[in-house]
């Protein structure tokens, strides 16, 4: 398989700003009239689950470790990590009306250790994001949304993928939700720059017309931990960033799969 026989998953209305703009304009109203944050996507559960694996698995730094949500929709992820204890959180979205309301939910919540900024991560010159900046970054749907985009999906999860790449610190991880994608094609678009270290079973959902759900983390690990790739839906996956200094086992897919890692559900 290679990234011209993979079938794109065809143009929809979810893969653009239009729709994601009417949608948080809606929720915010909801919000200010009845205190409602507005959907969870993929399930509180699943980014329970998240969260929890992010605080307690990753040996992270709380008060120096800086943790990037891209696609932050309302905000409850980064109200969730500051309630675990995390300090330097960021939360980007392309969507005006999805950073306003996280504005209001993250000051209902007493959340002030955020910074939330209107940003597209697919605009290479002009996303304001520093390079080797981030520990983590986290996306629960935003890779989905790009590649239903009707304009050039290919050219745009490319761009994707590069731009997460470079905002990451060398040993920073990236944790990703996805449902559009099967096992065999993610390691198609994740070959050259990213390798699983660990997938966590989740409940399944539909999005976009599809079944399933999986998250990975994207990492670049120095020293001898070993780091791995896998992706089966309904999963909920982790990948890390390749790094140079470790000697990688691959398959004809670049990917080390051979140590593959479960944690149970929490």
């Amino acid at each position: 398989m290679t990234d011209e026989t993979i079938e794109e998953l065809g143009p929809s209305y979810l893969g653009t700003l239009d729709f994601w703009e009417k949608v948080y304009t809606e929720e915010l109203d909801n919000f200010k009239d009845h205190g409602d944050v507005g959907e969870i996507w993929f399930g509180n559960r699943a980014s329970l689950n998240i969260v929890k694996w992010i605080s307690t698995k990753l040996n992270l730094d709380m008060e120096n470790d800086r943790i990037i949500d891209i696609g932050c929709g309302n905000g409850m992820m980064l109200v969730e990590l500051a309630k675990k204890g995390f300090k330097l959180l960021t939360g980007i979205d392309y969507s005006q009306k999805a950073i306003d309301l996280a504005n209001e939910i993250l000051k209902e919540n007493n959340v002030t250790c955020s910074n939330l900024q209107v940003c597209d991560i697919l605009d290479t010159d002009n996303h304001g994001l520093l390079k080797n900046y981030f520990k983590v970054a986290h996306d629960k749907g935003t890779y989905d949304a790009i590649s239903l985009h009707p304009d050039q999906p290919a050219d745009k999860r490319g761009k994707y993928i590069d731009n997460v790449y470079n905002i990451l610190q060398s040993n920073g991880y990236l944790i990703l939700t996805s449902c559009n994608w099967t096992k065999d094609e993610l390691l198609v678009h994740f070959k050259n720059k990213y390798d699983l270290i660990h997938e966590l079973p989740v409940d399944s959902f539909q999005f976009g017309g599809k079944h399933g759900n999986i998250v990975t983390q994207l990492c670049n690990i120095f020293g001898t931990l070993r780091h791995h790739w896998h992706m089966q839906t309904p999963r909920l996956l982790l990948i890390c960033r390749r790094t140079p200094e470790i000697k990688i086992s691959t398959t004809e897919n670049n990917f080390s799969t051979n140590t593959i890692k479960k944690f149970e559900t929490y």
